[in-house]
């Protein structure tokens, strides 16, 4: 899984990708900071299971902190985008080639609008962050566009004189966008050119299919960054009230990367998602830093209930992506040979079966696979059973 940080130059894209994955980012307040992919690890937080059992794990990959489980995805922050992407301005075709990968998106929107189409920087206020959800979605859909043009003329021929239909040919020229033939289907009847031989489609209806397909194979969460500035409350209202069929997130990026850093010295005790952190050690801080701190809290934690940063994750794993976390376990060991005990748990696509969770382990479980036993009841389970989030699974197989 590859979540992607999207949107366009200097509205804190690096700094809260710096934030969410503690991984060195240039940052700078001008456009086209970012010209490579940065990638790196962030954490999803779960409840985690070991309570329940009576005992303390240690993960293999992540952390845990007071039953609080966090589990280690990939995230990639790209290069900002402009308007005219798609026709390759700004770093545009750099922008798209990186995007291809993602399974979601988390855009980042300067909620202070402070920042023009460009990346300009502007008088705070001065303008409408509702434009940068609404040209990304456009750049987006005409990007999907330009890839099914480029072959179109391919396309309907071959369906005209071979025995393929549409949603086969389709899926294969979009495979690279990690789009399914199911979801290709879907978005063939959402845009009302089920009916249609590809030949006859307007463009209308090009743009209104590859919408379609953008939705299904990008869902994206809104970050309203910069929270904590003037104008940014009043913007975040209408953002909600403009796209009510996205997940949007207040977000102080900045606010995240100064408290995980002061945790990382020792100077706070503060877990990612909190939404208050507590001084650890005064005399350490000067005045500056315990102005900062203050700030932080009441103008972020206090109003917004955390930094943002978490929750926008969260949303694009579990919310839009709808993944499960499911732990591998034994009925009479929950440790592994070195004596880790809940070592390990994995994140798993919607509909997952326990065979799929035996081939996730490992290619020779599911190859000889007997049963699954849920741990928690001690039920035996069929290879076609349903995986529900936070269970702990023991697979039984052949040798």
């Amino acid at each position: 899984m590859l979540i992607g940080v999207v949107g366009k130059p200097n509205v804190g894209k690096s700094t809260f990708f710096q934030a969410l994955t503690m991984a060195p980012a240039q940052r700078a307040n001008y456009p086209f900071t970012t010209i490579d992919a940065n990638r790196g690890v962030g954490y999803v937080e779960i409840e985690c299971v070991d309570k329940e059992f009576g005992i303390r794990c240690n993960p293999r990959h992540g952390f845990c902190e007071n039953g609080r489980r966090f589990v280690p995805v990939e995230v990639m922050d790209v290069a900002g985008l402009v308007p005219g992407a798609h026709e390759g301005k700004g770093l545009g075709n750099k922008f798209l080639d990186d995007l291809r990968q993602a399974d979601a998106l988390i855009h980042i929107i300067d909620a202070s609008g402070s920042t023009n189409e460009n990346g300009e920087p502007v008088q705070p206020g001065s303008y409408d962050p509702v434009n940068d959800v609404k040209f990304l979605e456009e750049e987006l859909d005409y990007w999907i566009k330009g890839i099914l043009n480029k072959n179109w003329a391919k396309l309907s021929r071959l369906e005209k004189t071979t025995s393929r239909d549409k949603a086969n040919l389709l899926s294969e020229q979009l495979s690279g966008l990690k789009i399914s033939q199911p979801e290709i289907l879907d978005a063939l009847k959402e845009s009302e050119v089920d009916e249609k031989d590809l030949e006859s489609w307007n463009e209308n209806e090009k743009i209104k299919f590859c919408r379609s397909v953008r939705k299904a194979s990008k869902p994206m969460v809104i970050a309203a960054n910069k929270c904590d500035m003037p104008a940014a409350k009043e913007n975040i209202e209408r953002l909600k009230k403009a796209f009510p069929e996205y997940i949007i997130v207040p977000v102080s990026a900045e606010s995240e990367l100064v408290l995980k850093e002061a945790a990382k010295k020792g100077m706070i005790k503060y877990t990612p998602g909190d939404s208050e952190f507590e001084v650890s050690n005064p005399q350490q801080l000067n005045e500056k830093q315990v102005r900062a701190l203050e700030f932080i809290s009441k103008n972020v934690l206090k109003i917004y209930g955390s930094t943002g940063v978490q929750r926008c994750i969260n949303a694009a794993v579990f919310d839009m992506l709808k993944y499960i976390a499911v732990f591998p376990g034994g009925v009479s060991k929950l440790a592994d040979a070195e004596g880790n005990v809940l070592p390990d748990v994995f994140l798993m696509p919607p509909k997952s079966t326990a065979l799929d969770f035996a081939e996730r382990i490992h290619k020779d479980m599911a190859k000889h696979f007997i049963r699954a036993i849920d741990v928690k009841t001690k039920r035996a389970l069929g290879a076609d059973y349903a995986l529900k989030h936070r269970d702990v699974i023991e697979i039984v197989f052949g040798r």
